[in-house]
Parts: structure tokens; sequence; C-alpha cells
């Protein structure tokens, strides 16, 4: 019997989600978190409806279309967190049909980030009906990288032959990476006891915090090709999704440490750090500049934007960061975020793939993008 296609099963799951749909699971929550979840789960039956075509994607690449590639990884991941915050039944059953279609398998590269995003949304899937076998495949990967670690620095040049072939990209030797890859190491963890993974994704992050955090600014750059990087007036260039790669990954990292643990203190010494500078740096309109020093003549842009808004409305939940002080933060991202919903349905300003801030438009958007929208209305549901 011929294996159904991630694509065929997604349409016709879309084909059961009535929009309109009230959501029983959240009847009984205020009225401004069903209004979070009602306006996530509008947006991913929207993304899921129009998974077999990236057409409005404007820098689609084979990459874009990889089901189990970072960019569409993003998108499931952010789909896990709605589910847990009461989406309906259709979230979870789609979360599930990708991963079934997709055989659970993580994507090529055994010792890429990007390629163990896609891992995230397996492990939650083991806990929520699919069957413990499906980490199988992701842990055979990760018992490789634990067997035969890289053995490279941080530093990251560029050969010749191309940024893909960069040597660092072994290792976490950019910012984005802290997002990707770190919680499906803790995840696994948790999940099969074994410590290693856990002992490995800390030793790599702090690693990486420790080339790429610069004290002085309480930001990450994105690698270290931008430390001496410097705009027309001399400002340091920090990119806004960057660090809101790093701040949204420590939101999913903390929960997965022992509480006390010294890890987790640091870790959450670190958050609150990042978070004040943060919180100085989002415009008056409620979004982040692409390059968080250079609000001036700045884009709307909506997925570094989307990142701090989670990481933020999270940290007030989780009682890390002064509710008085930081869920305005929260809320003004959020109503930036609702703004960018364009007329078709889309989520629009969202920088395209790119590795420095760029310009954007109102029609961009991306899969991860949305992604980042879905984590950022989960936790405004829990507000």
């Amino acid at each position: 019997m011929k294996k159904p296609t991630v694509i065929a099963l997604l349409m016709a799951l879309s084909t059961l989600m009535p929009v309109g749909k009230a959501l029983s699971e959240t009847e009984s929550r205020a009225p401004a978190a069903i209004d979070a979840v009602n306006a996530g789960v509008k947006l991913a039956r929207w993304q899921l409806s129009r998974m077999a075509d990236t057409s409005h994607i404007p820098r689609a690449t084979g990459g874009t279309r990889n089901p189990r590639g970072w960019e569409q990884a993003v998108f499931w991941i952010g789909l896990t967190e709605l589910a847990d915050a009461g989406a309906p039944a259709d979230i979870r059953k789609a979360i599930l049909a990708m991963g079934a279609a997709n055989g659970w398998k993580p994507a090529d590269r055994p010792y890429h980030a990007d390629d163990h995003a896609i891992t995230q949304a397996y492990l939650w899937a083991a806990k929520q009906g699919a069957e413990a076998s499906v980490i199988e495949p992701t842990q055979k990967i990760f018992d490789y990288v634990l067997a035969n670690p890289a053995r490279v620095n941080l530093a990251f040049h560029v050969p010749p032959t191309g940024y893909n072939d960069t040597e660092c990209l072994t290792r976490w030797c950019w910012c984005d990476a802290l997002f990707m890859s770190p919680p499906a190491f803790l995840e696994m963890a948790r999940q099969t006891g074994d410590a290693r993974y856990r002992d490995f994704a800390l030793k790599e992050f702090w690693a990486t915090t420790d080339f790429l955090y610069d004290p002085a600014e309480s930001l990450y750059y994105r690698d270290s090709r931008f430390f001496e990087r410097r705009d027309e007036q001399q400002r340091k260039m920090f990119w806004s999704r960057g660090n809101g790669w790093v701040l949204a990954g420590m939101a999913r990292i903390i929960p997965l440490l022992e509480p006390g643990s010294p890890d987790r203190l640091r870790m959450e010494i670190l958050f609150r750090e990042m978070a004040v500078k943060i919180k100085a740096t989002q415009k008056p309109d409620g979004y982040w500049p692409p390059s968080l020093l250079a609000p001036e003549n700045s884009p709307p842009e909506s997925s570094g934007t989307a990142f701090y808004t989670y990481a933020i409305a999270w940290g007030v939940h989780q009682g890390l960061l002064e509710r008085r002080d930081y869920e305005p933060v929260a809320r003004r991202g959020w109503a930036a975020l609702t703004r960018s919903i364009q007329p078709d349905g889309r989520l629009g300003w969202v920088q395209q793939v790119s590795d420095r801030p760029e310009q954007v438009e109102p029609q961009d958007t991306q899969y991860y993008g949305v992604g980042a929208f879905l984590l950022a209305a989960s936790a405004l549901s829990k507000l």
C-alpha cells in the first residue's frame, strides 16, 4: 500500500477544520485567553491548508519545501504549544499526521542543529498518543552525535565552497541553534532518563553563550562574523530574530531543567538579563526593529516580535519577570502581531530566511513566522 505523503494527510485534515467552530476546550477561560487561542487556531488552519504550495512565500527554496527542515519545523513546534493551550483536536491530529508521514525521521544532517528542530514535535507526539517508538530515529541520531562529538571551534568561517560547508555548523556556532536543538536533547533526556543528552545540551549551550553573548549589551551576536560589524552610526549589529531564537529557546529549555539546579538558576539569570534589554528595545508601535539597536525608520517585523512576545509572556507567567513591568511589553507585542495579519489571512511582515537584519514587506510570510505567532498566542492565553 502506498504511504500517504504529509501533504496529502494535511490536506485531508484541513477539510475537517471549521474555522468558525467554538473552542469548547477553552470556554471556561477568560475572554482574552480564548481570543489568543482562537487567533492562533485561525492562523494555524490557514497555514495547514497551504503546506502543499509555497507560492505564498516570497523566497521559498528547496529547504522551505522540506517537511523535515527547520523552516517548517518551527511551525510544528508552535502548533504543539497551541495544542497544549487548549486548541481543538484537529491541531493535535495534524501534528501526529505530519510525524507519521515523515516516518518520525529528523532531517538529513546528523550534527546540524537546524535538522534537529523537527524532532521537538516528534518528542511531543510521543507523549500525546503516538507510540513510544516514534522517538527511536531521533535517539539514534543523538546517540551518534554523543559517540562522535564534533571537534571544531565556534569561529564562523565560510569557505570558498559555500555557506553550507562552514566547518563550525557541526556545533552550535550561530545563535539560532539555541532554539533548534537543545530543547530536543533535554526532552530526550527526560523521556529516556539518560542524563547524557542533558549534559551534552548544556555543555554546548554554555559554550555558545560564552562565545556569542555580549555582556555589555545583554544580546547575542548571530555568529562570530558580526563581532566587529557596525552600522553607519558605529552601532553593533544585533539581529532581532537571532536574539528572538535565543530568548524563546530559553523559554523552552528552562522548564526542562531541574528546579534549583545550578544550570537552571544560571539560565534564569541570563533570561532576566536579556529581558531587560529586549524591553528597552521595543518600539512604541509594539514591534522590535530588525536591527535591535537601530530603530529609526525600521519596518514592522513580526517574527522577532513574535518570539519576544512569547518569551516575555512566558516569563511573566512563570514569575521570572515582574508582571507590572513586563506584561505591557507582551501585550504591545501581541497587538502588533494581530495587526500583522493581512486581509487574505496570512501573517505578514515576516523577514525572510537570512542571518542578519533586512527589509521586509507587508505580504512577506514564512512557516517559522507563523510558528512564532502560535507560540506567542499560546503564552498570551496563559496571562
